[in-house]
């Protein structure tokens, strides 16, 4: 019923209401614009509708316009059928993968002649670079597509690997098993695309040291940018906070403090190399002198 109290413009109004709900029950238009549902209301119903903006006894609606009356909606609607709400799709990236692998020798025996077994890594010496992780960045350059600079969490992004493999130093003493994690220098090669001219690799460590190998021997799926052994961050003695690892040849090619992968047209003998040590370096093979 009216409220007796109500003025004769809002007994009209809440009539012009009322009737207007009916109309929407009774199958007044109801359309889906940019995810807002609009009921339009029927001729009858507008009129109504347009009583309700008086404002100072005159109309707001101009002659011959129709209300639309909006309400939100989250459901849109295709041919009149409502339609299940679409989540909006967020991609998460993967997380990179972590390998392990065993690249012991399978030589029989393991140790190559002339070495003995020890059960840590011997400190060797060299000028350490800046251990910082978080100042860190690894120059990929020369005969490369695309150059590119990698800090030490990019590097992370990469497949992981914890390769389990033996490391022998020229001056006689080996590390057999130890856990070596890092990112294969095959998969950097990958991002950076060696062009035809690559023949050669150059690790480059802080001060100018430098330790050179071929390209075959450096996209060997064994080699890596390395920073843990063992399942600890490499400590400054030993490299820290990237070293090579390139461990079918004597531990000096594995240059410490790395700072840069230079792919090379030609070859480049390292630090040791230029000092009477052998290009080549196999240990089983006992390349240890020029």
């Amino acid at each position: 019923m009216d409220d007796p109290n109500q003025s004769p413009a809002e007994i009209r109004l809440a009539k012009a209401r009322r009737r207007f709900i009916q109309a929407l029950a009774a199958g007044t238009t109801v359309v889906t614009l940019g995810g807002i549902a609009y009921a339009i209301a029927g001729q009858r119903e507008q009129e109504d509708l347009a009583a309700q903006m008086l404002e100072g006894g005159r109309r707001r609606l101009p002659p011959g316009q129709r209300a639309i009356i909006e309400k939100p909606d989250s459901t849109a609607t295709v041919d009149g059928q409502p339609q299940p709400e679409i989540e909006p799709v967020v991609e998460t990236p993967p997380e990179p993968k972590l390998i392990r692998v065993d690249a012991t020798s399978k030589q029989t025996p393991r140790l190559p002649p002339g070495q003995t077994e020890r059960s840590t890594l011997k400190p060797m010496g060299g000028r350490p670079g800046d251990p910082s992780r978080d100042n860190y960045i690894l120059k990929v350059h020369g005969e490369v597509e695309n150059p590119t600079d990698f800090s030490f969490r990019d590097l992370q992004g990469y497949t992981q690997i914890e390769q389990t493999c033996d490391v022998h130093c020229v001056t006689g003493w080996s590390l057999l098993g130890a856990i070596w994690s890092g990112v294969r220098v095959a998969d950097i090669a990958e991002r950076v695309k060696p062009t035809n001219k690559a023949r050669y690799v150059i690790f480059e460590a802080a001060h100018g040291y430098t330790a050179n190998v071929d390209i075959e021997e450096a996209l060997k799926p064994n080699v890596l940018v390395a920073y843990e052994v063992n399942q600890r961050p490499l400590a400054q003695a030993h490299g820290s906070p990237v070293r090579g690892l390139v461990p079918d040849r004597y531990f000096w090619k594995s240059a410490k403090y790395l700072t840069g992968i230079y792919f090379s047209d030609r070859d480049y003998p390292g630090f040791w190399e230029t000092r009477g040590y052998h290009n080549r370096a196999d240990p089983w093979k006992q390349e240890r002198f020029s």
